[in-house]
């Protein structure tokens, strides 16, 4: 070490020094603002009428304004089934999905984003007022592959296939006219109980004050969701078509399916906990203003749902997240070691300019130096022994201090032979102080 510090001047030394620190103070800040920076994440959503992307983005803009650690990228899907898809083949994190559509083995619910109601609904003064009474018709399927599911779960609870029910699937904008040419006797759709999509089911017939699309029942609703499967029963409340006179005229008992925000099973728990509770608190800030995003709410907490929760979003709504201590305990642990690590490299900076041991080296030498001129003015020999006795507290003091390394082994060196140098001076002055007393003595 010594070599190297007259090979290198202090001031490069400081350079190189400063150099390093700047290094390192760049990549901490690298390291800080990658850390820091939020994380995206890529939910697919799809409707046939975009209101489905149109909740996603308010959500996704919440969490934008409010600085939220989470974010979301929109990836637009042609409707539910091309969203569950692109969840399903892993490009996206996140989905917006009916609980019956597509593969979704992988997904585990975060939140309720609406609630599908089946509605199977006849033109007006229909007498098809039962399911019973679809025999030998045609049910029209709006939305074609996405209500397979609904489809399914009819023929085989009502075995329609031997009552010789024949399902069509009809596109949204074709439901209207194959209603009107009498396709079908009948529609089978799926949405949600909003006004928006009332209005939609009313416009496909022809209605006026005396007369009302019907509504039929799904009598056998309850045994259907016995299966555990995605759906559960529900009654149409009465009116809901029309107010005065009521249409319905009494609840009719039906199906509903959730809609539902996903995220990937394999997702971190604490990521999907915190962006459950922004979500949540989206809904709470927004849904005064914003009534799409009302129909958020908690998915089902039930060991045995049709698609479980995820467990970091379970955690919060059982308020059972972790902990500060629980989350930040690896962290907590690391610091003082990270401290300890510090302070070496600090000691290790601060030996490699050398500035300590060579102002307590040259302490020492210009204190010894100093006493040559004192010995040889000195007439007492007690003083004597006070020099011979200074010199050993110092070169005791400075081995206490000095390291092993080759820098602090040759500045002992040099101190001890400039000690052995102020010895032998003492022992000249001594034998000079003796010659002069027995001088003066020998003249007496």
């Amino acid at each position: 070490m010594q070599r190297f510090h007259q090979t290198l001047p202090l001031w490069v030394r400081a350079v190189l020094l400063v150099g390093l620190l700047c290094l390192a103070a760049g990549a901490s800040l690298i390291a800080y603002r990658y850390y820091q920076r939020p994380t995206t994440l890529t939910v697919a959503v799809g409707s046939f009428d975009g209101e489905a992307r149109q909740v996603a983005s308010l959500v996704a803009g919440h969490l934008a304004t409010t600085n939220s650690p989470i974010r979301l990228r929109i990836e637009g899907a042609g409707n539910v089934l091309d969203a569950a898809k692109a969840f399903a083949s892993g490009k996206a994190d996140l989905a917006v999905v009916r609980a019956d559509v597509g593969d979704l083995s992988q997904a585990r619910a975060v939140a309720v984003m609406a609630e599908g109601v089946v509605m199977i609904v006849a033109p007006p003064g229909s007498n098809v007022t039962s399911i019973a009474k679809l025999r030998d018709h045609t049910v029209g399927v709006v939305g074609g592959e996405i209500n397979h599911g609904v489809v399914e779960a009819l023929k085989k609870e009502y075995d329609l296939d031997h009552a010789n029910v024949t399902f069509k699937d009809i596109a949204p904008t074709d439901a209207r006219q194959a209603m009107q040419a009498k396709e079908v006797a009948a529609l089978l759709v799926v949405v949600p109980l909003t006004d928006k999509y009332l209005s939609l089911v009313k416009g496909l017939f022809r209605e006026s004050a005396a007369s009302a699309p019907v509504l039929i029942p799904i009598d056998s609703a309850g045994a259907i969701t016995d299966t555990k499967g995605p759906y559960e029963s529900f009654d149409i409340p009465k009116g809901t078509l029309r107010g005065s006179p009521a249409v319905p005229g009494d609840d009719v008992t039906t199906l509903r399916v959730p809609y539902l925000l996903v995220a990937n099973r394999h997702l971190d728990e604490q990521l999907v906990a915190e962006l459950t509770e922004r979500v949540m608190a989206a809904r709470r800030d927004l849904a005064s203003e914003q009534p799409l995003i009302a129909g958020i709410a908690t998915p089902s907490l039930d060991a045995d749902a049709y698609i479980g929760v995820h467990p970091g979003a379970a955690a919060f709504y059982n308020g059972t997240e972790q902990s500060f201590m629980d989350r930040w305990s690896n962290e907590i642990f690391l610091t003082p070691m990270v401290l300890g690590a510090l302070a070496s490299i600090f000691a290790a900076a601060w030996r490699f300019l050398g500035v300590r041991a060579a102002d307590t080296a040259q302490s020492t030498l210009e204190q010894l130096c100093a006493m040559r001129e004192r010995i040889r003015d000195l007439e007492d020999e007690a003083e004597l022994r006070k020099i011979e006795d200074d010199v050993d507290v110092m070169l005791r003091a400075h081995l206490a201090k000095s390291g092993n390394d080759e820098e602090s082994s040759s500045e002992s060196l040099a101190l001890i032979a400039l000690a052995q140098r102020l010895d032998n001076l003492v022992h000249h002055r001594r034998v000079v102080l003796s010659a002069r007393t027995i001088s003066g003595g020998g003249g007496g």
